[in-house]
């Protein structure tokens, strides 16, 4: 079985265990994290939208979702993101495989990433995609701090357009319904613009999103010309939720980059919604 090693262990999170530990705590009890304001209730959450910047910046948004299914116990956690190196196969999951990180390693359901590569018209299985990208490796630390016993289906994207999402989406659904599992979709939204122009930017973006409008969505991303960067991982996401019975989302947090360190002149946006 090939092991996943960490890319971004060191630069977007710390490299030793209990660093790590301490850091994602930290995200949790941050201000702008979810321990000082955040109220669970019962509802049925199918997904989730989570960042991926080096935790320092978007952890405490991050948090707000993982707090939110925290008393879950998924067995599979299905996440895609995007493919920031453009490396390997346009849509890509793995097999065989278990992804390290500080905290230990986690296994690849090897049999979920067969039966939606048959699945799929455009899911291929290729280890080599991933090993440079961090949209997926992030997410993977809070869920170990957090669950026990779960294995994860990764998937990558290079092609991130509508028909695209929509064939990783329902082939995503067809998995999630056989099996305990929860659907992560990893992005940031604005990029490098002013913290004004990305909270305006990014509140046009989440409209859709929350309205599960995928053409809506589609439309204000070009039309606005919005740098999220893993828009078909958002889009994917939605595509699931909704087909496995999603009627909404909701926006737990948002906030930039500004917001973490003060210096609002260049930022990246980051949000936490679920799908309920």
């Amino acid at each position: 079985m090939q092991i996943r090693t960490p890319a971004v262990a060191g630069m977007f999170y710390q490299n030793e265990k209990k660093n790590l530990e301490k850091q994602i705590d930290d995200c949790f009890s941050h201000l702008l994290g979810p321990e000082r304001n955040f109220k669970k209730d019962n509802k049925k959450i199918f997904g989730i939208i989570c960042p991926h910047a080096g935790f320092m910046y978007s952890g405490p948004i991050a948090c707000h979702s993982f707090f939110s299914i925290s008393n879950e116990s998924p067995e599979l956690f299905i996440i895609v993101g995007p493919n920031h190196w453009g490396i390997g196969r346009s849509v890509a999951t793995m097999k065989n495989c278990q992804w390290e990180t500080p905290l230990g390693r986690v296994e690849v359901d090897s049999d979920s990433a067969e039966e939606i590569c048959q699945i799929s018209k455009k899911i291929e299985s290729d280890f080599f995609s991933h090993t440079r990208e961090h949209s997926l490796e992030v997410q993977i630390p809070f869920l170990q701090k957090l669950f026990r016993n779960f294995k994860i289906l990764p998937i990558s994207l290079i092609n991130q357009n509508k028909d695209t999402a929509i064939d990783v989406g329902l082939s995503i659904a067809k998995i999630a319904s056989k099996k305990n599992s929860m659907i992560i979709g990893s992005s940031d939204f604005t990029h490098y613009e002013p913290n004004q122009i990305a909270y305006e930017q990014d509140s046009a973006l989440i409209k859709p999103i929350l309205e599960m409008n995928i053409e809506e969505f589609y439309e204000v991303l070009e039309k606005r010309k919005v740098t999220a960067c893993g828009y078909g991982a958002i889009a994917s996401t939605i595509i699931a939720c909704k087909e496995l019975g999603a009627k909404k989302g909701e926006l737990l947090k948002y906030a930039t980059s500004g917001d973490v360190t003060g210096d609002e002149s260049s930022v990246v946006g980051y949000g936490s919604i679920v799908f309920t």
